[in-house]
């Protein structure tokens, strides 16, 4: 047994969950840009050598992502196959993504 706060881990899975999905919606909208890593110390010359908002759609898809993998965990636990499957995949999306912010986001 997990030892949590609540003592129930799916719960706190699910709620941090629904608040990385909180933090996309922030994201996206463009009221979270400080909370972007990186985004808020670069310089203005550096920042012009960025699409902002691709960055925006990256990192909120990422979030997306890691909530639908704890919801994924919460509801298929039971079956290591499929966890083990979906942990693979999720590693892969988060290199997809990795590899889009630094190619995708940047201006030509």
């Amino acid at each position: 047994m997990i030892h949590t706060v609540t003592g129930h881990p799916e719960t706190e899975l699910c709620i941090v969950a629904l608040i990385l999905v909180v933090l996309g919606i922030v994201i996206i909208i463009g009221k979270g840009d400080k909370l972007i890593a990186g985004c808020n110390t670069m310089s203005k010359r550096r920042r012009g050598m960025y699409h902002v908002r691709r960055i925006r759609i990256v990192v909120a898809g990422m979030l997306w992502v890691c909530a639908a993998y704890m919801f994924t965990l919460v509801w298929f636990a039971e079956n290591m196959k499929f966890v083990t499957t979906s942990s693979f995949i999720f590693g892969i999306v988060i290199l997809t993504a990795v590899v889009l912010c630094s190619t995708w986001a940047k201006r030509r």
